[in-house]
């Protein structure tokens, strides 16, 4: 006779984080203004009115997707630095980015830093998250690393570079130009 277990209901913060990592997949796919709270609820498997009871509107949603990119970039960052064969500005940053560069080979995570991006434009609360989030890296950055302004602003400049060459698929793109703009750059 087969004994069966109590039925464990999760919490709601364990519901908000499947739901965020949910939403993750569903606005990469389709970006803030292609995704509705809909798909959101049927991919994690609870209803709509659940996702609004944790997230009010998809507004909140996304810019709640927005910050936990935005953390996992941070502790990527920081387990780099971390592990550093150095000290140095150059060692530390460089650190920085190769994680950063395997980082964004998670093609959902890159997608939602461009839609985020794209939103923020017209989006005064994206643009806030986005604003936010880049504000505390780049305070990240330059305290973990001691770099310069300069160094600070190349290391970032850099990263948007890898977006654009990650987002073009550059394996699959034989032309001078596409060698001009990823040489050097580690993609993963």
């Amino acid at each position: 006779m087969k004994t069966e277990r109590p039925r464990q209901l999760s919490t709601a913060e364990e519901r908000r984080e499947t739901v965020l990592r949910t939403a993750i997949g569903a606005f990469a796919a389709r970006g803030y203004w292609g995704t509705t709270t809909t798909e959101v609820a049927k991919a994690a498997g609870i209803s709509q009115a659940y996702v609004y009871r944790l997230f009010p509107n998809k507004e909140l949603l996304f810019t709640a997707v927005v910050e936990y990119c935005f953390v996992q970039v941070r502790a990527s960052l920081e387990r780099a630095a971390a592990e550093a064969k150095g000290s140095s500005a150059e060692v530390v940053l460089e650190a920085m980015g190769d994680s950063y560069a395997r980082l964004i080979s998670d093609k959902d995570l890159m997608l939602i830093q461009l839609h985020a991006q794209a939103a923020a434009v017209s989006e005064p609360a994206v643009r806030e998250a986005v604003r936010q989030g880049y504000a505390r890296l780049v305070e990240y950055a330059r305290g973990a690393s001691g770099g310069s302004e300069r160094e600070i602003q190349e290391f970032f400049a850099y990263g948007t570079l890898c977006h654009l060459i990650v987002s073009m698929g550059p394996d699959e793109v034989d032309a001078p130009w596409m060698r001009t703009l990823s040489a050097g750059v580690t993609h993963y």
